[in-house]
Formats: C-alpha cells, sequence, structure tokens
C-alpha cells in the first residue's frame, strides 16, 4: 500500500530512496518550523515547503540525493517533484514518521 502512495505522489520506489539513505542523502523535512520543533528526524534539515524555491541553490550545493518528509506525504511529494524538475535528484519519503 505505501508503495502504490509514493508512486501515486510522485515518489521513487521504497528501494531507491533507501540506496540513497544508505549513500548519504540530504532528508528535508518540508512541514513548518512548528511542526519540526515538534518532532523530526535526527539530522532532517528543515527547508519549508514555501520556503524551498528560495534555497533552490543551496540545496544544490550539498552535491547530494534529498529525500523529502512531511506530515503524511502530500507537501513532501510537492517538493519532491519541484526538485527533481529543478535538477535534483529527490525521492517522497512520506511521513516523517516512517523514516524515524
Amino acid at each position: 500500500m505505501m508503495d502504490f502512495l509514493k508512486n501515486l505522489f510522485g515518489g521513487k520506489s521504497n528501494e531507491e530512496m533507501k540506496t540513497a539513505l544508505a549513500n548519504g542523502a540530504v532528508i528535508i523535512d518540508v512541514r513548518s518550523e512548528g511542526e519540526f520543533a515538534g518532532g523530526h528526524v535526527k539530522g532532517s534539515k528543515n527547508i519549508p515547503l514555501n520556503k524551498l524555491s528560495g534555497q533552490l541553490n543551496a540545496i544544490k550545493k550539498l552535491n547530494k540525493e534529498v529525500v523529502c518528509v512531511c506530515a503524511s506525504g502530500m507537501r513532501s511529494s510537492q517538493g519532491t517533484n519541484f526538485l527533481n524538475q529543478n535538477g535534483v535528484k529527490a525521492y517522497n519519503g512520506g511521513s516523517w514518521h516512517s523514516l524515524n
């Protein structure tokens, strides 16, 4: 079911994402600062979805694949699509809880 949802929301396969994480992909949490403060994946970066475009160059300079997470997978899907369209290899990790 989760693979179906990841595909529905524009995500890559679960195995590709796991490989990316094992190879040092950056986890970007696209929830609000308040949501992030309430709990997040250790080591993840908080870049709220509405600020993602302004941080695009900084993300590109990381020169790493990205896994976007949020609360349910909706915002992370939007963030993933935006990054992929702008030259950053990104995966939709769905809910941050799934990576914790």
